[in-house]
């Protein structure tokens, strides 16, 4: 085995491993593959692509999505979710980089 190339169980606990195809994420989160296409337009995740062009999520990024399902199953605009989540994520950091 060339030792440039991972195992395939190195993956296994690599949360930003792009495991998961549009159509699975989309049921393990309960939406449509438009709602993961939409947080992708508005940046919130940006999914990496296959070979063949086809989207592919990690964990990370199904947590995020999940993070914006719930705010606009709370009636919250998708743009809006979207936003409020880059913004949690940013004041977060600015905390943790402050804290001594």
């Amino acid at each position: 085995m060339d030792p440039a190339r991972s195992r395939p169980v190195d993956h296994l606990d690599d949360d930003d491993y792009p495991a998961y195809t549009m159509g699975r994420a989309a049921d393990m989160l309960g939406v449509t593959p438009a709602f993961l296409r939409a947080v992708g337009e508005h940046r919130l995740i940006a999914p990496l692509r296959s070979k063949g062009g086809h989207r592919r999520y990690s964990r990370h990024q199904l947590r995020v999505a999940a993070r914006a399902r719930e705010l606009v199953d709370q009636g919250t605009p998708i743009e809006a979710a979207c936003r409020i989540i880059v913004l949690e994520d940013q004041l977060e950091e600015a905390r943790r980089n402050s804290c001594p």
